[in-house]
């Protein structure tokens, strides 16, 4: 390489990298709601620099049920910015010429001959085994800069998110919020007396429905039995009788993997995505029928509220004669897709492939969600030869892409003519800092990567990928994806991918 950046990273790089992925959303309410503040700023990182503890978040439980690294508990103290927030006009605080070419979007980008140099000997290790593929493109350009492998379909394990991502972002718009709804049945027949008014919960597809008391910014099921109750009672109904809806969704509710840790069967209605424990994130016991525990908890609330639920919660179809009562929203679009890819979550991928279904009007299932994720990212102009997209979470193995893909997705994503998905990126995991990269980059190897390097992994029994960005020792903005299929040690393998992007980013060559 040449000494042009030097291989000790500055202060600048890490302004820089907080910058390009802090522009993120101008929604006032998904800025809140995501894990950025006002300054570009995760506050993970503040999190992290007020304890001197990271927090790790892994993908999923192998298929042999051994757990990965999980993290510590949770950090509340904040801390004084770690990345400094945007400055107008530029990536300040660079100096002199570099920083009038880094601000004018001039810095040169590595060249293909010296990638090459730097990165081969690092795919070809023992950790990746045979046939790691890779992919660097320069994300002002679109232009691939070094390509291994990377029109080769691979099993992408949880780096299937990024795509997921950016087919619903672009066909429902950041701003998209599930409903859940409450809606009352027309009852005929009943001659004798007032009879009990029939109520049906419907669920719209959101995971992050939660029953708990502390709603932390997701749509409650406690706030809908308040609505529902003031208007049941204004109505004179203290006893109704409730059924649940599920028909948003078709097909089989039980992913291919079958019953696991790492996701809950695919139900429209679910409260807290099937936990049945106190976590909100990674692997934990599920419940084996979502809807039904959601709508007994909603009879729960609806009691505690003065209005009785007569008889047993049935699951039903609510009729084109019903009429709404009362919803809840989740948060938008933009802040699940950031709460999905920050921690690997399962089931917010497989119900964002199924919003991606219901808004083109399909099937939303498996095979539906799987056309029009293909048919989204087709518009988008990604390459699709030889890609899959069996499922949306990437826990079945079945799903291919390409290192290019990812690549593709990752630079559309940060070009100003996709404002849309730029949570796409802002979701991504910091190095060092956030979700399923928090206990990663300590090595010696890849220390240099920690709050630089910004990426989605992916790891599944012999499967390990990252596919991310990176801004470079010069100040420019790189999309990589790295993919190995055929690992032998999952620690040798992150260890690699991380020195690998900890590669590009001090990169000046």
């Amino acid at each position: 390489m040449s000494g042009r950046g030097g291989w000790q990273l500055k202060t600048w790089q890490f302004t820089a990298a907080a910058a390009v992925a802090g522009l993120a959303l101008a929604s006032a309410a998904a800025a809140a709601a995501g894990p950025w503040d006002s300054g570009g700023q995760r506050t993970a990182e503040s999190r992290r620099a007020a304890s001197g503890t990271g927090t790790g978040d892994a993908d999923h439980r192998t298929e042999a049920g051994r757990p990965l690294p999980a993290g510590s508990g949770q950090i509340t103290p904040e801390a004084p910015a770690v990345l400094a927030p945007l400055e107008a006009g530029g990536l300040a605080p660079r100096t002199g010429q570099g920083a009038r070419e880094a601000a004018a979007g001039q810095a040169p980008p590595p060249t293909a001959t010296a990638l090459k140099g730097l990165l081969e000997p690092l795919l070809k290790a023992r950790g990746l085994g045979p046939g790691a593929t890779a992919s660097v493109v320069d994300a002002a350009t679109g232009q691939e800069l070094y390509g291994s492998g990377a029109k080769t379909a691979m099993v992408p394990a949880s780096t299937v998110k990024i795509a997921t991502s950016a087919a619903a972002l672009s066909v429902l718009g950041p701003d998209h919020r599930i409903r859940t709804t409450v809606v009352a049945e027309p009852a005929p027949g009943y001659e004798d007396g007032a009879p009990p008014e029939r109520i049906v919960l419907v669920g719209g597809g959101d995971p992050t429905l939660t029953a708990r008391a502390e709603a932390e910014g997701n749509a409650s099921l406690r706030t809908l039995a308040d609505r529902a109750a003031a208007v049941l009672k204004k109505r004179g109904a203290r006893t109704v009788r409730l059924a649940y809806d599920t028909s948003a969704y078709s097909g089989p509710a039980l992913h291919p993997i079958g019953p696991n840790e790492n996701i809950a069967p695919v139900s429209a209605l679910m409260a807290d995505e099937g936990r049945l424990d106190t976590s909100r994130s990674g692997p934990a016991p599920r419940t084996a029928r979502p809807a039904q525990d959601a709508a007994d908890a909603f009879a729960g609330f609806l009691a505690d509220r003065g209005v009785r639920v007569e008889g047993a919660v049935r699951q039903a179809t609510a009729t084109d004669q019903a009429e709404e009562l009362a919803d809840v929203r989740s948060a938008p679009l933009s802040a699940l897709v950031e709460r999905m890819l920050t921690h690997s979550d399962n089931d917010i991928a497989e119900a964002l492939a199924r919003q991606t279904a219901l808004a083109a009007g399909a099937e939303a299932d498996f095979a539906g969600a799987e056309r029009e994720t293909r048919r989204a990212l087709d518009r988008l102009g990604v390459p699709l030869d030889g890609t899959r997209f069996a499922d949306g979470s990437g826990l079945d193995r079945a799903d291919r892409v390409t290192a290019r893909l990812l690549t593709s997705v990752l630079a559309r994503a940060a070009h100003t003519d996709h404002p849309e998905l730029r949570p796409v990126l802002t979701g991504l995991p910091v190095a060092g800092f956030s979700g399923t990269l928090a206990g990663r980059y300590s090595g010696q190897d890849a220390a240099d990567g920690t709050g630089v390097v910004r990426a989605k992994t992916g790891t599944l029994t012999g499967v390990n990928s990252l596919a991310g960005t990176v801004v470079d020792a010069d100040g420019r903005l790189l999309a990589f994806s790295f993919l190995a299929g055929a690992t032998t040690d999952p620690a040798t393998a992150q260890s690699t991918l991380d020195h690998l992007a900890t590669t590009l980013a001090r990169c000046g060559c």
